[in-house]
């Protein structure tokens, strides 16, 4: 085990409640493919904005028609060593809570309870009514899609059906937010998995954590805003890195 390991194992024995904050770079070793790094999807194609979405139908059925061009990779994706490593840190309750930034569900498939996952970007695992939020599923959405060409209206209330995730120009999920600032707030120990930290506010809560007194580990292939006040970084795979420190359960 390096130094690196033996830290990282250090702080995790003598944490009383840690928080784990999980980036792209986590799913990236489950094949799922970072839409915002330097070769992401946003590079190559215009992310729509989320009162284009709503102002035009021509917009909606435009990006309904990407999602199921380069979205529904992610759908067969499963989860890897790092969520593994990651579920048996809440298992044993060593981390009260997991706040991400993905939208794969790959955390809730590695067997980490829902109400233990706070998702600040949503989710592409299903998709919802925006009025009404009646849940649609991506089957019917697909069978649809396949009978005529387009995605209609909510069935429930003729409302707008979009995936249940958060656009550009689309407000944070209110409850989520509060729920992350609560858990970041409470915690000692707070490590970051695979995120830039570029994108905010999401990225601003390893930086709070380290304001309250909690101790920042930040594991990432690449450098980050916060390594300079973090306790501890490493750049390498969180796959690797995780199996050295978090033996798999029983």
């Amino acid at each position: 085990m390096s130094a690196e390991t033996e830290t990282l194992r250090t702080l995790i024995d003598d944490c009383r409640r840690g928080v784990v904050f999980t980036g792209a770079g986590i799913s990236t070793e489950s094949g799922i493919p970072d839409f915002r790094g330097p070769n992401g999807l946003w590079k190559k194609i215009k992310p729509i904005d989320f009162q284009e979405y709503l102002r035009s139908e021509e917009v909606r059925q435009k990006s309904w028609r990407r999602w199921f061009e380069h979205g529904q990779g992610l759908l067969g994706a499963k989860p890897n060593a790092g969520h593994f490593a990651v579920a048996e840190l809440v298992r044993q309750g060593r981390v009260s809570a997991v706040i991400t930034q993905n939208v794969d569900n790959l955390h809730q498939y590695s067997g980490i309870a829902s109400e233990r996952v706070i998702e600040l970007h949503g989710n592409a695992t299903y998709a919802k009514c925006l009025d009404c939020e009646a849940v649609v599923t991506l089957e019917s959405v697909a069978a649809e899609y396949r009978q005529s060409g387009r995605v209609g209206p909510c069935t429930a209330c003729g409302g707008i059906v979009k995936t249940a995730t958060i656009s550009f120009g689309q407000p944070m999920p209110e409850q989520s937010m509060r729920r992350a600032e609560q858990e970041t707030l409470a915690c000692d120990l707070f490590i970051v998995l695979g995120s830039s930290l570029t994108v905010y506010p999401a990225a601003g809560f390893p930086a709070l954590a380290k304001q309250q007194g909690a101790k920042l580990v930040i594991v990432n292939q690449q450098p980050t805003e916060l390594d300079g006040v973090a306790d501890l970084v490493v750049h390498a795979g969180i796959g690797e890195t995780l199996r050295r420190v978090v033996p798999p359960g029983d």
